[in-house]
């Protein structure tokens, strides 16, 4: 099933209408690969005091379910497993629910509709949550039955860069990897190859971060961080992430060239580094500038000053990379559209640009 949601819901948004849904309602979570939807539900149900029996539809077949038959004074009675048959409330975790077969669908319907198994009833207080993968993101899925759909609240997770951040710093997250999130949330999915490679996603980062942090204080050579990196991460992703760690390791940083103790790096052998500053400058740009021009402080002004002089700058290295900065993106990564530099800021560009050249040029004469 090919699912192009309306309304989607971050992590923190989930958590709040799982606390008020899923009690009344089952209720189905669809979202991409890696997104964090198994983890969610287990530090949900941990959070409202319930354990969490997780199942997970692709392995099941319907007498997982259902039980096997006994007899019991001379007639037939399922009894299903132990680990479902409870006598105490839990949150039930339906995991890859629409990767099961249609006889293994058939046999949940009763258990998310009525609650129960044969002649078993969840107890009072049990909490019944599905969570699936899309189709278009080269998951192994099968349709869901219309009865199946029918019989669930259905909620669509997107990735949260800010909500995954607060979640990393509390969750012991490799610095570097936080890091590089903080200067490129942008990076921290990417949509699910047609071929067989890796992607990034908050699961891949934090593989990657398990990794680091088996180093210890010292960092791994610099071919074993790029099997670490392109081993878990999108090729494009891993490459920026090793021109972060590269630019980490030198002197070129971000907050030195805004604040005008450093210059672009010009040499062949960092155009890597070069490219991951020219995307970071675009990325804080775009944080820190208001698109309402009335929103403008002297904070702005500034900024906006030494933003044109570092755009002619890079221009002055490498044309493509400055463009690339300015230029509105219309599909970003992550598939939600692109947004470009405020209006007013492009304007200024525009006007000042060349007023800022001629100033340099004359401060450049000044200095021979």
């Amino acid at each position: 099933m090919t699912l192009n949601p309306v309304v989607t819901v971050t992590q923190k948004q989930l958590y709040d209408l799982l606390l008020n849904v899923a009690i009344a309602r089952p209720v189905f979570i669809w979202g991409q690969p890696g997104i964090g939807k198994s983890a969610l539900v287990q530090e949900f149900a941990a959070q409202v005091g319930l354990p969490c029996v997780s199942l997970l539809g692709s392995q099941l077949a319907p007498e997982d379910l259902i039980g096997v038959p006994q007899i019991i004074d001379g007639t037939s009675r399922f009894c299903p497993p132990r680990m479902i048959a409870r006598s105490e409330p839990y949150c039930l975790f339906l995991d890859e629910l629409n990767a099961c077969s249609h006889e293994v669908q058939k046999a949940f319907y009763s258990l998310i509709h009525e609650r129960r198994i044969g002649e078993y009833v969840l107890p009072a207080g049990s909490i019944v949550i599905g969570a699936g993968n899309r189709a278009q993101d080269s998951a192994i899925v099968k349709p869901m039955s219309s009865a199946l759909l029918n019989r669930m609240v259905h909620v669509h997770l997107k990735v949260s860069h800010r909500d995954w951040l607060e979640w990393a710093r509390e969750s012991d997250i490799h610095p570097l990897v936080v890091e590089y999130i903080q200067n490129r949330p942008d990076h921290l999915w990417s949509a699910p190859p047609k071929h067989e490679e890796p992607f990034s996603s908050p699961r891949s980062w934090h593989m990657l971060s398990d990794l680091l942090k088996e180093y210890g204080k010292g960092m791994p050579s610099d071919e074993t961080l790029l099997v670490l990196a392109y081993g878990t991460l999108s090729p494009h992703h891993a490459g920026q992430f090793k021109a972060f760690i590269k630019q980490i390791h030198s002197k070129y940083q971000l907050t030195a060239l805004l604040k005008g103790d450093a210059s672009w790096p010009y040499k062949p052998e960092d155009r890597d580094v070069l490219y991951f500053l020219s995307q970071s400058f675009r990325a804080h740009l775009l944080k820190n500038l208001p698109q309402d021009k009335g929103m403008v402080t002297g904070h702005h002004k500034e900024l906006s000053y030494r933003a044109k002089a570092l755009l002619k700058e890079l221009a002055a290295i490498n044309l493509e990379m400055a463009q690339m900065v300015v230029a509105k993106h219309e599909d970003s990564e992550d598939g939600e559209g692109g947004e470009g530099l405020p209006g007013w800021f492009m304007i200024e560009v525009i006007r000042d640009l060349p007023r800022i050249v001629d100033k340099q040029e004359r401060e450049a004469l000044k200095s021979k």
